[in-house]
C-alpha cells in the first residue's frame, strides 16, 4: 500500500524477537503532518492572494502556533521514531517555520524599523526558499505527490521572497496563489495517506518514487546498492 511520504525502509535494522516488543508500533504520522501544513498554508495564502482581508491574520497565527507549528513538529518527531529521515526533517522544519512565523509576528515585527521590515521578511523567506528547493530535489525519491507539493512550495517561497525584497504587490499576490496550489496538493497527499491506510488498498495514488524493497534473503550489500541507484 502506498503512503504519502516514504523513503528507504530501515525496519530491517530494528530488533527482532523479544527485543522487538520494546519498540511499539507507530501509526504513520505523515497524513497528520501534511494536514497541519496544508490548513495553515491555505489560510495564510488566502490572505496573501487578497481573497480575504488582512485583518483575519490573528486567526492564521493561532493556527500557525498549534496545528501548523506544534502538531507538525510532533509529526516530525514521530517520523524520527520511524527512521524516516526525509519526513522527519520536513515536518520538524516546517513546524518550526510556523512557530517562528508566529513568534515573528507576535514579538519581533514591532522591533524592526518600518524601512527594513520588507527586507527582514524577505530574508526570513529566502532561507526557507533555499531549504525547500533542496528538499524538493530529495523528494524525487519519495513520491510524485510529495514532489509536486515541494515544487509548488518552493515557487511560493521564491515569489514571496522576491515580492518582499522588491515591495511588489503583484509578486506577493502571485505567491499567495502559488501557496493555495501548494495547500491543495498537500491536502491531496494527506487525504491519500489517510484513505489508503484506512481502506488497506490504494484508492488515491501518490506514485511512489523510492526503489522497490529488496526480496527477503537478498544480501545487505545488494539492498543498499539498490537504494542509491
Amino acid at each position: 500500500m502506498a503512503t504519502a511520504i516514504r523513503t528507504t525502509d530501515y525496519t530491517r535494522d530494528r530488533p527482532r524477537g523479544p527485543a522487538a516488543a520494546l519498540i511499539p508500533a507507530t501509526a504513520d504520522p505523515a497524513p497528520l503532518g501534511l494536514a497541519a501544513f496544508a490548513t495553515t498554508t491555505l489560510m495564510l495564502s488566502a490572505v496573501n492572494a487578497d481573497w480575504i482581508a488582512k485583518g483575519v491574520e490573528p486567526a492564521v497565527l493561532a493556527m500557525a502556533l498549534f496545528f501548523g507549528g506544534a502538531v507538525q513538529v510532533l509529526a516530525g518527531m514521530w517520523e524520527f521514531r520511524r527512521a524516516n529521515t526525509f519526513a522527519a526533517v520536513a515536518f520538524s522544519s516546517y513546524g518550526a517555520f510556523w512557530l517562528s512565523f508566529w513568534a515573528l509576528n507576535q514579538f519581533y515585527v514591532a522591533k524592526i524599523p518600518a524601512a527594513n521590515l520588507s527586507d527582514a521578511v524577505g530574508l526570513f523567506l529566502l532561507v526557507w526558499a533555499i531549504f525547500t528547493t533542496y528538499m524538493a530535489l530529495a523528494s524525487l525519491r519519495v513520491s510524485l505527490a510529495v514532489f509536486f507539493v515541494f515544487v509548488a512550495l518552493a515557487v511560493t517561497y521564491w515569489l514571496l521572497m522576491a515580492g518582499n525584497f522588491n515591495d511588489s504587490t503583484s509578486l506577493l499576490k502571485a505567491g499567495g496563489w502559488a501557496g493555495v496550489i501548494t495547500a491543495a496538493l498537500a491536502f491531496y497527499a494527506s487525504f491519500a495517506g489517510v484513505l489508503n491506510d484506512t481502506w488497506k488498498r490504494t484508492v488515491l495514488p501518490v506514485v511512489p518514487l523510492a526503489p522497490a524493497p529488496a526480496p527477503a534473503g537478498e544480501p545487505m550489500e545488494s539492498r543498499e546498492e539498490a537504494a542509491v541507484r
